[in-house]
């Protein structure tokens, strides 16, 4: 049986949604669409703006074809269960019932998730992971978190399950969040670019700092080894406590291939002790389209418990 869905995933900068066709052989976009994501004068304002612009884009999807459910993903914690978004840093808002608002607006059943692991879902689903039942998929871009799933179940602690970003591993450069010694101010792509900058007085990205590596620059490589054992710091733990059979690295810092992976893999197989499972460590497979994805097999599967 195929079911028409109707995914949306909220991003920060930009909305992306897709009609999306989900069968026993995997999901298909059928037509994609993308708009700005729309910001008003405080969260509230934001989330109001952010559920009219879902309804418009899943009221131009439909119109094109039949829909069963919505599926609509969004960044920051998120409680599926009640389908609230409990707060946002990007967006603003907190407690914000985002599924009974679009639920109001839109006449289809309303499934509300976390993007991250909407996107580890698809990944494990359709993408690297395939297959496994044991997954933690680590987007590393602006922040760093982790998808993590058991058994082929999402894992989602309430909304604030895998904020691998946040593990102190003992330095002293400040968070984001406002607490020193997190993994991300060291490990994702937006460090790698900041601690480079102060490093050098030269403003580059991620992706061009790893180009550096590679070109043998002397600089560059401080960066990205730092970054690299402060990412092993933090696999480490995740590998300790919830023993995935397979380890998925997407976002802007995985675009560098085995620059990244070859002295993981290497780091891992060091300091894991012979009776940690040894996880299997690949690079995601379906891009910025993984959030999409993921929210159309939340919807379906939505369909399925009802």
């Amino acid at each position: 049986m195929t079911a028409n869905a109707i995914a949306v995933d909220v991003g920060g900068t930009e909305t992306k949604a897709a009609l999306v066709a989900v069968g026993e052989r995997g999901a298909e976009p059928q037509r994609r669409l993308r708009r700005p994501t729309p910001r008003g004068a405080d969260g509230a304002e934001t989330a109001e703006l952010v559920v009219t612009a879902v309804a418009e884009l899943v009221a131009e999807l439909r119109a094109d074809a039949a829909a069963d459910a919505v599926g609509v993903v969004v960044p920051g914690a998120v409680d599926e269960v009640r389908g609230v978004g409990v707060w946002s840093a990007n967006l603003g808002w907190r407690d914000a019932p985002l599924r009974d608002l679009l639920a109001e607006r839109v006449d289809l059943p309303v499934t509300l998730g976390h993007d991250v692991r909407a996107g580890g879902l698809a990944e494990a689903r359709l993408g690297a992971a395939r297959g496994r039942r044991d997954v933690a998929v680590v987007p590393i871009g602006t922040g760093i978190a982790a998808a993590l799933l058991f058994d082929g179940r999402l894992h989602s602690g309430g909304g604030f399950a895998g904020e691998i970003g946040h593990l102190d591993i003992g330095h002293d450069e400040r968070c984001g969040c406002g607490r020193t010694g997190c993994l991300e101010a060291l490990a994702s792509s937006a460090a790698v670019a900041r601690r480079y900058r102060e490093r050098t007085g030269v403003a580059r990205t991620s992706a061009e700092v790893a180009a550096a590596v590679r070109a043998g620059e002397a600089d560059a490589h401080a960066v990205w080894q730092e970054a690299v054992d402060a990412l092993a710091q933090g696999l480490l733990v995740l590998v300790t406590v919830a023993a995935p059979e397979c380890i998925v690295l997407g976002g802007g810092l995985a675009q560098a291939g085995d620059l990244l992976t070859g002295p993981l893999r290497s780091r891992l197989d060091d300091e894991l002790a012979a009776y940690h499972r040894r996880p299997d460590l690949e690079l995601a497979e379906l891009g910025d389209t993984a959030g999409c994805l993921g929210a159309a097999l939340l919807a379906t599967e939505g369909l399925e418990r009802q």
